[in-house]
């Protein structure tokens, strides 16, 4: 993004931190704003208390609108934005929507063994447990869509290359609905759901003390829950995640009556697809963004590959969809 917009960006962020404020001179009060992400898919700049988020272009600004309603609703589970006077979703820059935040403190990755796992778990549970009105109906989960962008990705950073065989063999294998080739199966689809689960999707609110709370709506929406169970899943099942951080994170989402997996007992038959999926994502990213560098996969986008590559060679009745 540009220098003007992610200055523009600051400002806004600025001038809602201190909305009482008409002059024009320096402010003091306030450090320089600073970049936090820059990518097509969002540009965040904080200034002081407040972040500002240029969503992607292609975003659909009535589904952005539900999901900042949803935000603002879900109180204790979901970081609620900071909703400017002319409504939600109203705010436009550079032709891409744009949200305003307060901001709140990450989770560090410096110290791992700190990582709020079974507070994650506990978030996701309240919110797959979510009841809603019946209409309107939040946006679908984009979960599966991002998925398959991914695959796009790296079909054209890598068109042709038979390293990607693995990866693209292992997505074939995915049923329909995981592809985003078809609405996911009736009883699994009704649950509200992140959609992009991970460690940097949690920050602590207020900071630094303050409860975590779940961050980035852009994929929100009804769908199955187990895919915001998939991402530590596949870590786990490819040997990223060691088993008894895996297995406190499952433990604290049952204990807190979460829908995504059956009470007790093997919790596969439910995750099996989505950390598939989960798998074929990372590793196709793995590749697009090698690609964009000019190197090599490294050691963790690896491990991700060769996990496709036994996903692919899988015996056709190992590799079908199992749901329950």
């Amino acid at each position: 993004m540009t220098t003007a917009v992610v200055r523009a960006l600051g400002d806004l962020a600025h001038d809602t931190a201190h909305p009482h404020r008409r002059t024009p001179a320096p402010c003091t009060s306030c450090p320089a704003p600073a970049v936090l992400a820059d990518r097509p898919d969002g540009t965040v700049v904080r200034s002081g208390p407040v972040v500002a988020k240029a969503h992607a272009a292609e975003t659909d600004p009535a589904d952005l609108a539900a999901r900042l309603t949803l935000a603002a609703a879900l109180t204790g589970v979901l970081l609620p934005p900071v909703l400017p006077s002319a409504g939600p979703a109203t705010l436009a820059l550079d032709g891409r929507p744009v949200t305003l935040w307060p901001h709140g403190e990450p989770v560090d990755p410096g110290d791992p063994d700190a990582a709020p796992w079974e507070q994650a778990a506990v978030l996701l549970a309240r919110l797959h447990r979510t009841e809603l009105p019946p209409a309107p109906a939040p946006p679908v989960m984009r979960g599966p869509a991002k998925a398959a962008l991914a695959v796009a990705r790296m079909c054209t950073a890598r068109p042709g290359d038979p390293a990607t065989t693995p990866v693209l063999g292992a997505w074939r294998r995915l049923p329909a609905w995981a592809r985003d080739e078809a609405a996911a199966p009736p009883h699994r689809a009704g649950f509200l759901c992140h959609g992009d689960l991970h460690l940097g999707q949690l920050v602590r609110h207020p900071a630094a003390h303050g409860p975590w709370l779940l961050i980035d709506i852009d994929d929100l929406g009804l769908g199955d829950p187990a895919w915001d169970l998939a991402r530590p899943a596949a870590w786990y099942a490819a040997g990223l995640l060691p088993p008894e951080i895996w297995l406190r994170f499952l433990d604290a989402y049952r204990a807190a009556g979460g829908p995504a997996v059956r009470a007790d007992g093997d919790p596969w038959p439910e995750l099996d697809v989505p950390a598939r999926a989960l798998t074929v994502q990372a590793a196709a990213l793995a590749f697009a963004k090698s690609a964009a560098e000019g190197r090599s996969p490294d050691e963790v986008e690896q491990t991700m590959i060769d996990a496709c590559a036994r996903i692919a060679a899988l015996p056709p009745e190992l590799a079908i969809e199992r749901s329950s």
